[in-house]
């Protein structure tokens, strides 16, 4: 028997606090947490940058929380008869960093070494620990704090691995803004992941989840999305049954492939069928199907369906989904076409690229058309700016909540192709959000595969 995956949230620094709060409040003692998030830190250091057995590590303090992380993470390599050499960048403040600073210090037999900055510089370390600040910072690092940045810097440029502790040092844990932050090869974070980090992954290197104990206080409802991952996913997609037939695995009708954009449609089709559609077809400029045909003989073909009989014959009466827009044209015959084929068929509806800039800053008449049927809309954020008539930098600097008022006042769910992927439910609630993508994706034809998929 499969059971649900239980998936972690994406939320903001205070967010992040809040749950912090609410455990602590329920009876969770913050030193407790801080002692789990240090010695689970350790334990993946050691097992993805070791072995470490006669290699030196450095761990670099800041003075709050964080900072007490680093102190337990310390505390834990020493344990295990690693050489750990500590620089305090500023002294510790809060009192479960200070606790933390004196449990390092007593630690028997092997406590960690404490060294000045100048003598970790003359130092070549094999990792780094960067515990200098956390969620709660925000801005560029100042004073011993810069100063200790540089130096984790410099051990890196020499050939050092960086482990960042939560988030590495500079990087907003909320926008994401990573103007001044240090990179790192992995980062630890704890209970949940914050929005900046899947902002800015460039700067995180690979990026660790770590279960601190936060307990139900990890899902708190002020609606904070849940990061999905593969084996999620691959919960959700039907079972194939050993009996399916083309019939029973249901018929995809495409829309798009104007002249000279027929890739779209074709890398459309291919990905409909190839993710488990029974029959497609592809509904295309008459100029564009002999491409259409001689690229994917699997497909059926057929001319845009232009009046309102043809589309009863292609489309109405013969799918069970439709996807309209790849390579479709943003040209007032391309609205005439996507308003004709929503008027008559009323059932399931994905629609992308020039689906949605025809009807660009024009929602009232979308919504009309869509009529509260299951709808996904997948633009990527120029495509969401001229449907919601902003700016590509405000949707980039919004991307976790901007697609609320569209998603609600068309009620479909809104897929914002990005990094990461925001997935909006037809509420107006930000409920998934999507961290697996790469650059590779960066390339055209990847939009209109996703189309295909969904």
């Amino acid at each position: 028997m499969t059971h649900p995956r239980l998936l972690v949230r994406v939320v903001t620094a205070a967010q992040a606090a809040s749950r912090d709060a609410a455990a602590i409040a329920a009876g969770t003692p913050s030193r407790a947490l801080m002692e789990v998030a240090g010695v689970s830190a350790a334990v993946e250091i050691e097992r993805r940058l070791g072995p470490l057995d006669g290699r030196a590590v450095l761990v670099c303090c800041g003075p709050g929380n964080n900072g007490g992380d680093g102190w337990v993470v310390a505390r834990a390599l020493a344990a295990h008869g690693i050489s750990v050499d500590v620089c305090e960048a500023v002294a510790a403040r809060t009192p479960d960093a200070v606790s933390a600073r004196q449990g390092a210090r007593a630690a028997v037999p092997h406590p960690p070494r404490e060294v000045p900055i100048a003598q970790a510089r003359a130092t070549r370390y094999h990792v780094v620990v960067d515990a200098l600040l956390g969620t709660g910072s925000a801005g560029a690092p100042r004073g011993a704090i810069a100063d200790a940045a540089g130096l984790v810097a410099a051990q890196r440029r020499a050939g050092a691995a960086v482990a960042a502790i939560d988030l590495p040092t500079g990087l907003d844990a909320t926008t994401g803004d990573a103007t001044h932050a240090l990179a790192a090869d992995l980062t630890l974070t704890f209970g949940t992941v914050k929005r900046g980090l899947l902002v800015s992954r460039g700067v995180c290197g690979n990026l660790v989840v770590l279960d601190i104990g936060l307990g139900a206080h990890a899902a708190l409802p002020d609606d904070a999305p849940l990061l999905v991952d593969e084996p999620w996913v691959a919960q959700q997609v039907p079972v194939i049954h050993a009996d399916a037939h083309k019939g029973s695995r249901r018929k995809v009708v495409i829309v798009g492939g104007a002249e000279g954009m027929s890739g779209a449609a074709i890398l459309a089709a291919r990905a409909a069928l190839r993710s488990g559609a029974g029959m497609v077809k592809v509904l295309a400029d008459p100029a564009s199907l002999d491409a259409v045909r001689r690229a994917d003989p699997a497909a059926l073909t057929g001319p845009w369906p232009l009046t309102d009989a043809a589309v009863d014959e292609h489309v109405a009466g013969w799918a069970d989904a439709v996807a309209i827009g790849p390579g479709l044209g943003n040209t007032p015959r391309s609205r005439d076409l996507v308003t004709r084929i929503l008027e008559r068929w009323r059932g399931a509806v994905v629609l992308d690229a020039d689906a949605l800039n025809v009807f660009a800053g024009d929602l009232a008449p979308l919504a009309e058309l869509l009529g509260g049927r299951p709808a996904i809309l997948t633009p990527h954020p120029a495509e969401y700016a001229r449907l919601s008539q902003t700016t590509v930098r405000e949707v980039l600097e919004r991307r976790f909540d901007i697609g609320c008022g569209t998603a609600s006042r068309l009620r479909v769910a809104l897929l914002l192709k990005g990094t990461p992927t925001v997935i909006f439910s037809p509420d107006g609630a930000a409920r998934l959000v999507s961290a697996s993508g790469t650059p590779v994706l960066a390339t055209g034809g990847s939009g209109d595969v996703l189309t295909g998929i969904a």
